[in-house]
């Protein structure tokens, strides 16, 4: 039996870790087996990376190490993590994969995104999200939510210019275009509670309930 792989995704600010929690909310209630987890992060090795990423005194990190690092922290998650609870019928739901690479590094640090497939690629070893919800807000928005959410600093790449952020979201938009069966676009400046509403029909749809 294989289990469901769902993806967040969305610039900063755009309400990925409110929804992954009340998704996993939902579906637990539901009787469904769920993992959740995250990117970089899930496990104690990635989540190490992580701590390299996200640092905002790593600013001499070069756009290639943070890549490389980036897959190096997915495939650990995808070996230890990911694929063993598919294999055993969970739903996985992650807050970031593979699509983050590509607006990120890609279009926010125009890098080449030929050379980031083939990264990713490895990273995964193929694997793919059943469904990512791709949660799309104005930059300028989801800066100022983190602005007035957040008591600590923010992390090395939320420290980024205005630009950098336009460019990532227009990243997202062109995935969402180029993969419009797996990619679903969720509004995010909605309330939590609206976005959720969306979010629960995706889900239903994507395991078989029909309301």
């Amino acid at each position: 039996m294989t289990g469901k792989f769902i993806s967040f995704e969305g610039p900063d600010g755009s309400g990925k870790s409110t929804q992954v929690r009340l998704l996993v909310e939902y579906l637990s209630a539901a009787g469904y087996d769920i993992v959740a987890t995250r990117e970089p992060g899930g496990t104690e090795t990635a989540e190490k990376i992580r701590k390299l990423l996200l640092d905002p005194l790593n600013r001499k990190m070069t756009d290639r190490t943070e890549v490389l690092l980036y897959a190096a922290s997915r495939a650990q998650h995808v070996e230890e993590l990911i694929k063993p609870a598919l294999a055993q019928g969970k739903i996985v739901i992650c807050d970031r994969f593979i699509d983050s690479t590509i607006a990120y590094q890609g279009f926010g640090r125009n890098l080449n995104l030929d050379l980031l497939d083939m990264v990713n690629e490895v990273a995964t070893d193929g694997l793919l999200p059943d469904m990512t919800v791709l949660l799309d807000i104005s930059p300028e928005v989801g800066l100022n939510r983190i602005k007035d959410l957040r008591l600590c600093s923010k992390d090395r790449l939320e420290q980024e210019a205005v630009d950098f952020h336009r460019r990532v979201r227009q990243g997202y938009l062109y995935l969402a275009e180029k993969y419009p069966q797996r990619i679903k676009i969720i509004r995010a400046g909605e309330s939590k509670d609206r976005v959720f509403k969306e979010v629960k029909v995706l889900l239903d749809h994507l395991l078989g309930k029909h309301r």
